[in-house]
């Protein structure tokens, strides 16, 4: 009994393609953002910050929820007791990692494409946030120097970090002339749970929405 409330985005796929890899059974409710779904009453008493992702545990006593993509992914991998260092060095390499996206990656560049795309374009806001993502690209291929991974083995920061990276057309960042950036993408995008994961949700998952009503119906 997993529930995760997600949206086509590189947040929510930060999840899905984790999930996938960990071989997790779970209800995936879409959302649509652009129909202000996740800022719905029922939703926000889920997320009370009213975004997506949210993932729900109802399997033993009283639900568990977690909100936060990054959150998520570290309650996933502590239940799992994987992808997740317990000593305290490799736990730190792979939270500082983490924490890279959270704090940075994710925010610029969500931040270059709402200029980008937004309903006004603001091209010196779009340049001032692809420099700096494209800036940050450049620590992701410092940090990638020798290491298959960005702690060094496959992490949660990997999984955070790739579907970000592989947005990056959409959002208008540069990254040529970053070789190990380009060889751990590759590496990434060929893992089975990634491949399957970055697909989700589809179409599907918003053509059957019969839960959405009930959800709704709740106030």
């Amino acid at each position: 009994m997993k529930t995760l409330y997600t949206a086509k985005t590189p947040n929510g796929r930060k999840v899905t393609t984790f999930l996938e890899e960990l071989g997790h059974d779970y209800e995936l409710r879409a959302l649509s953002i652009s129909k202000s779904e996740p800022k719905e009453s029922w939703f926000v008493r889920i997320n009370p910050n009213g975004r997506i992702p949210a993932f729900v545990d109802d399997a033993e006593g009283p639900p568990l929820v977690v909100f936060e993509s990054g959150a998520i992914l570290v309650h996933l991998a502590e239940e799992a007791g994987r992808f997740l260092p317990t000593d305290r060095r490799g736990r730190a390499r792979v939270m500082s990692w983490l924490m890279l996206q959270m704090s940075g990656i994710g925010p610029m560049m969500g931040q270059a494409g709402s200029f980008k795309h937004g309903a006004v374009p603001n091209d010196a806001m779009v340049t001032r946030f692809v420099t700096e993502s494209r800036r940050l690209f450049e620590v992701l291929e410092r940090g990638l120097e020798g290491e298959s991974h960005l702690a060094g083995e496959l992490s949660i920061a990997d999984f955070a970090t790739y579907p970000w990276v592989a947005a990056r057309e959409f959002y208008g960042v540069d990254a040529s002339g970053l070789p190990n950036l380009a060889r751990w993408t590759a590496s990434m995008a060929a893992r089975p749970s990634i491949a399957k994961g970055m697909l989700v949700p589809n179409e599907s998952h918003y053509a059957n929405r019969a839960w959405l009503d009930a959800m709704r119906g709740r106030g």
